[in-house]
């Protein structure tokens, strides 16, 4: 990718750099030259005045391996919806399967996509309306060296381990499957990614056990297993995990955010570090759609537009080491998002089906991924 491209007249917002003024952004050889910069000659324009042009938005929790999973959406058309320019396919395979997804699915996608790689062999394997079968119930599944050699060998893609417990997703191997993760993520020198969803395990056993930099995903989740205690007030395990560094993601989902935990949370001044989607096929077309649908719902929380942005560009950009990433300095990788505000009531959804209305909504304009643009 080494596109040279112009997008002319729109409002930039860049909070890694404290930048929101109207401004052209000026790519060069796929990478950004900087705002009101020289224009390449023979440099493809875009008018996007009257929109917002941000870092490219990194959506850190997707499923996308389409058509070799049955929870994978597409990730060029999903990249398009959301206006996010980099994808972290949240162990969708594992190390039996990613081989393929790396060949059929990362190397000829549009957006970028990265992944943290599954501990089960086989990632999430039977996750459809009709089979549902938790790839963490079996202990056998849990493949340490495996995934370690796989995580290893595509380190080119490979950000980070995804573990999934609860009852849903391990049953009767409760909290083990963590253990596994944890060991496999310590050999390679790489973070994990942890779902909770239904105890057991508690939402605090799980977040004790977690180091700085690892990631806790569907941390605004619903009771059982919310945040919040009955009286509204945060784990003490959480705050401790704050403390040393473990990072909060929404990862919205199908059954992973509701507003009462986020009034909680966020009333109390703990806000997620970053907002993701958890988008895959059974949760496309409601209640997630896209991400740029939950920071629409951020926005309806009383969040600034730029505080958004910063939470679904720069906070994953330094959440996964992506120093080119989440900002729009000069020699950044060239990747922009543009999207704009469109006014008109809507009513925002949470996962118990609790709805809040709301003024405006985030719609895509198109996306720029190394100069090269697309348009929704």
């Amino acid at each position: 990718m080494g596109g040279d491209l112009v997008l002319r007249g729109g409002r930039v917002i860049d909070p890694a750099e404290n930048v929101d003024r109207i401004a052209d952004v000026v790519i060069a050889g796929g990478r950004i030259a900087g705002l009101d910069a020289d224009v390449p000659a023979g440099a493809e324009t875009v008018d996007v005045s009257g929109a917002i042009v941000t870092p490219g938005l990194i959506d850190l929790h997707t499923h996308v391996y389409w058509g070799g999973t049955s929870l994978g959406v597409d990730p060029g058309a999903y990249a398009l919806k959301s206006a996010s320019t980099l994808l972290v396919d949240a162990g969708s395979a594992g190390p039996g399967n990613y081989r393929g997804f790396a060949r059929h699915v990362i190397a000829p996608a549009f957006p970028r996509v990265l992944a943290y790689l599954h501990v089960s062999f086989a990632g999430i394997y039977a996750f459809s309306s009709r089979i549902m079968v938790g790839e963490s119930h079996d202990m056998r599944l849990m493949a340490a060296r495996d995934a370690a050699e796989v995580a290893l060998e595509h380190a080119d893609t490979v950000v980070g381990i995804k573990v999934r417990v609860g009852a849903n997703a391990s049953g009767p191997s409760g909290i083990a499957p963590l253990d596994v993760a944890m060991d496999v993520a310590a050999e390679t020198g790489l973070p994990l990614m942890v779902h909770i969803d239904e105890p057991p395990p508690s939402y605090a056993e799980v977040v004790a056990r977690l180091r700085p930099g690892d990631v806790l995903t569907h941390c605004f989740r619903p009771f059982p297993n919310a945040p919040v205690d009955g009286q509204g007030q945060i784990r003490p395990e959480i705050l401790a995990a704050r403390e040393r560094g473990v990072l909060f993601d929404i990862a919205h989902g199908k059954g992973s955010f509701s507003w009462k935990s986020a009034r909680a949370m966020l009333a109390k001044g703990f806000r997620p570090d970053v907002i993701s989607s958890d988008v895959h096929a059974l949760n496309i077309d409601g209640p997630v759609y896209d991400n740029l649908h939950v920071m629409t719902k951020f926005l309806a929380l009383g969040w600034s537009l730029p505080e958004v942005v910063e939470a679904a560009s720069a906070a994953p950009a330094r959440a996964l080491g992506l120093t080119e990433f989440g900002h729009l300095r000069a020699g950044a990788a060239g990747d922009v998002s543009v999207f704009r505000e469109a006014g008109g009531p809507i009513e925002l959804e949470d996962v118990r089906g609790d709805l809040v209305p709301f003024d405006r909504r985030l719609s895509p304009v198109g996306i720029a991924v190394g100069g090269e643009w697309r348009a929704a």
